[in-house]
């Protein structure tokens, strides 16, 4: 079983990128899978989540309406769109597994992948 979170670089504030989180060993339609992120100094924090067996999702409410996660089954993969970027929002994101979302216990965390947001 493996996560790995890709896509992260240097993006100028108000800029855009997408993270995949490439899944192996397991099947994504019956996990939940969450994206993470942990600032230089600060707790990792939640940023998004998508439920395994109904696509909902939810957001930490410092990125909702500007960052969209989605999944594509068939890829095994998971996507975060983070559009007008700022520079709270640099860190090294990662994705993980767990059965809902609700929950504190998450695993097979992959290497992440930073964002730097800065002009």
């Amino acid at each position: 079983v493996q996560l790995q979170a890709s896509g992260g670089g240097l993006v100028q504030p108000r800029g855009s990128l997408r993270l995949s989180c490439a899944a192996s060993g397991f099947t994504l339609g019956d996990w939940a899978i969450g994206w993470f992120r942990q600032a230089p100094g600060k707790k990792r924090e939640m940023v998004s989540c998508m439920r395994g067996d109904d696509d909902i999702s939810r957001y930490a409410h410092s990125v909702e309406d500007r960052f969209t996660i989605s999944r594509d089954n068939a890829e095994n993969t998971v996507y975060l769109q983070m559009n007008s970027l700022k520079s709270e929002d640099t860190a090294i994101y990662y994705c993980a597994r767990s059965l809902i979302c609700s929950t504190d216990l998450w695993q097979d965390w992959g290497r992440g992948t930073l964002v730097t947001v800065s002009s």
